[in-house]
């Protein structure tokens, strides 16, 4: 037998397929660097346009194809993870359409976009992304159905509106099934695989610090954690949110020390004050956690370093919560460690000797009792001769000496990596120490958001009687000379400036606090909770199991019930009328599609003559309904009604057919 030739596209089947790539690429773009995000984008809709007529040439696609996975990969600086793979998917389906010729290429197509708006969950599981996902996956079914019905040949193509309403009622119908997976399937303590981690890492805390690199931090103003307090919170100036603890210098950066990282938390002793709270952290890809100073003990899931920094036993990839309480010190490892002191005045040779120098000679001038009036003579200092600002050029090699001698302005990376280099040099144990500080309380809701811009470096100087006291030397300029700031330029120009759009992005984050809540923090303590009320709190995981399966069978009953149920005549004369023809059926005497109605009564008839007269009536009835007179009204009813009575006469014997 001869091969068929493919069929080609009509213009309404093809606008389909590209309007199903380009809803299901409108998930996975937002979470792309916006550059590449908008080189998809417009060669999407340059490759489609040049392609109308004709397939682009082979060698043109090849061309296009390795450009676009070399733009790829030397953005993600040639590191796979699953945003790389997500990028390269995002672009290969921007350039898939110059091949859209056939109907076996626009399937392709559909079932390759629909990719996209899943592998979004990779990246992002906010409810935006749900949103848009669910957009695109009904715009490709749509598409699929298109083009099913374009294979078929059928006669007058669905409006879109039509079409689109169509696969909105199919997802309805699953959607109790959707639910009982939600809620009732058992939820694994820990998951039973792994993906794999970003390419580049998120804006966040990291185990380092450079003086002026902060600035992709510091501007981004997306939540790092929630927080709601039970009870009173801290005073604002006390939400020092501690996080990593840099102690190693090389001159560069600051970085923690992994050989220290084995020790026991130190002894410290505490206030009465306690401040109990839980944290609604967001996804990092780190293990690095925050708390307030300092916490009291550590939760399930953490532990607690040598320097009452937290971290999570495993990288921080989605939305995680944690219980935690926390006093304010009286002394924090008031006993030193020698070899502890050692790497707290460790600094490497011939780096900012003008810094050193200084330290030196004020040790010499205040004795070695003075260390308390040193650190108070440097803060003094940064009051009365320093600034604020976010405009700083990029350090040298000597960054304590030009930010402390010719800048004399910076932002907190400058102030505390100078200070500590100060006190190092002046012979006190000191260390940097970064977290967040303050935060921002939403009325809508009554919690606290700590965002990324709110990053924080400050100093930790050790002193005799007291142990580790926590200094913050760019807290000490003086409010005069505070001239650029991440409030400053949001003011300029965020939008969250202009007016009346800051109560709507605060009930916007408390949308998705709460979205963070009973969606992603769904685990299976909560849904424990959720069954408890009905006394099933305490059923395992075979129960569980039962109680699912359980209510699969009724949602699957459910849907098999509405799928037969639309599958029905609607018009009730139609209905009566097609139930009468199976009563005749099931004598032999049913009737031929093709067949009219008054034909099919007159064989029925001349077989069966004590059903005659009253068949033949109620077919000339249907008929008159049927092409004569409106479809509505007491005629119909009537008609109806006595389609639904009639009966077949009983013992009525057929006449031999000649």
């Amino acid at each position: 037998m001869a091969r068929a030739e493919p069929r080609p596209l009509d213009r309404g089947s093809r606008a389909w397929a590209l309007a199903a790539v380009a809803a299901c690429l409108l998930p996975l773009l937002p979470q792309l660097p916006a550059s590449l995000g908008l080189g998809c984008v417009g060669v999407g809709a340059l490759v489609a346009l040049a392609s109308r007529h004709r397939p682009l040439p082979g060698w043109l696609r090849a061309v296009l194809a390795l450009a676009l996975v070399g733009t790829v990969l030397s953005m993600s600086r040639f590191s796979l993870g699953r945003d790389t793979a997500c990028a390269l998917l995002a672009a290969m389906l921007a350039l898939k359409p110059a091949e859209l010729v056939t109907l076996r290429d626009a399937r392709s197509l559909v079932g390759f976009a629909l990719f996209a708006p899943f592998s979004t969950f990779l990246l992002d599981q906010g409810p935006l992304s749900l949103v848009l996902g669910l957009v695109g996956a009904v715009v490709a079914l749509a598409a699929l159905a298109q083009l099913s019905e374009y294979e078929s040949q059928g006669s007058q193509p669905l409006p879109a509106r039509a079409r689109l309403a169509g696969v909105g009622r199919l997802l309805l119908v699953g959607l109790p099934l959707a639910l009982a997976a939600f809620w009732l399937f058992p939820r694994l303590g820990s998951p039973l695989w792994g993906v794999p981690e970003r390419a580049l890492a998120r804006p966040g805390l990291s185990d380092e610090m450079s003086p002026g690199e902060w600035l992709d931090l510091m501007n981004d103003d997306r939540p790092a954690l929630r927080v709601s307090f039970y009870g009173d919170p801290p005073p604002q100036s006390q939400m020092y949110w501690r996080g990593p603890v840099l102690m190693d210098y090389d001159g560069r950066s600051w970085t923690r020390s992994r050989s220290l990282g084995m020790l026991p938390a130190p002894a410290s002793t505490r206030t009465t004050t306690r401040w109990d709270y839980e944290m609604v952290v967001e996804p990092s890809d780190r293990s690095s956690l925050v708390a307030l100073e300092l916490p009291d003990a550590v939760p399930a899931g953490a532990q607690l370093g040598w320097d009452y920094s937290l971290h999570s036993r495993t990288p921080l990839t989605s939305v995680t919560r944690w219980r935690l309480q926390a006093s304010p010190p009286l002394s924090l490892e008031p006993q030193l460690p020698s070899f502890v002191r050692e790497r707290a005045l460790r600094l490497p040779a011939g780096f900012n000797p003008r810094t050193v120098a200084l330290g030196q000679a004020w040790r010499r001038e205040l004795g070695p009792a003075g260390d308390a009036a040193i650190v108070d003579r440097a803060m003094a200092m940064i009051r009365a001769e320093f600034g604020y600002t976010l405009s700083t050029p990029l350090p040298g090699r000597h960054s304590a000496d030009e930010f402390l001698f010719d800048w004399k302005q910076g932002f907190c990376e400058h102030f505390s990596s100078a200070f500590v280099i100060l006190m190092r040099a002046a012979g006190i144990p000191s260390r940097v120490v970064t977290g967040y500080a303050g935060g921002y309380r939403n009325p809508f809701g009554g919690y606290w958001i700590v965002r990324n811009q709110d990053a924080h470096a400050w100093a930790e100087v050790w002193l005799d009687g007291r142990g580790w006291v926590r200094a913050d030397p760019t807290a000490a300029v003086a409010p005069e000379r505070i001239y650029d700031t991440i409030d400053d330029r949001a003011a300029a120009g965020g939008f969250g400036a202009l007016p009346g759009v800051a109560p709507i992005l605060d009930v916007g984050d408390w949308l998705r606090r709460g979205w963070n809540d009973l969606v992603l923090g769904f685990d299976a303590s909560r849904q424990m909770a959720l069954l408890r009320p009905l006394g099933l709190g305490g059923t395992g995981m075979r129960g569980l199991i039962a109680l699912f399966a359980a209510c699969a069978v009724l949602a699957l009953a459910w849907m098999l019930w509405l799928t037969a149920r639309a599958g029905r005549e609607r018009d009730t004369v139609l209905a009566a009328w097609r139930r009468q023809g199976a009563r005749y059926a099931r004598l032999g005497l049913g009737r031929a599609r093709h067949e009219p109605a008054l034909q099919w009564a007159q064989r029925v008839a001349s077989a069966r003559p004590a059903d005659a007269a009253a068949l033949l009536a109620l077919s000339a009835r249907f008929e008159d309904w049927r092409y004569a007179r409106p479809r509505d009204g007491a005629d119909a009813r009537a008609l109806a009604r006595d389609l639904r009575r009639h009966r077949p006469a009983r013992n009525a014997r057929p006449e031999s057919m000649p």
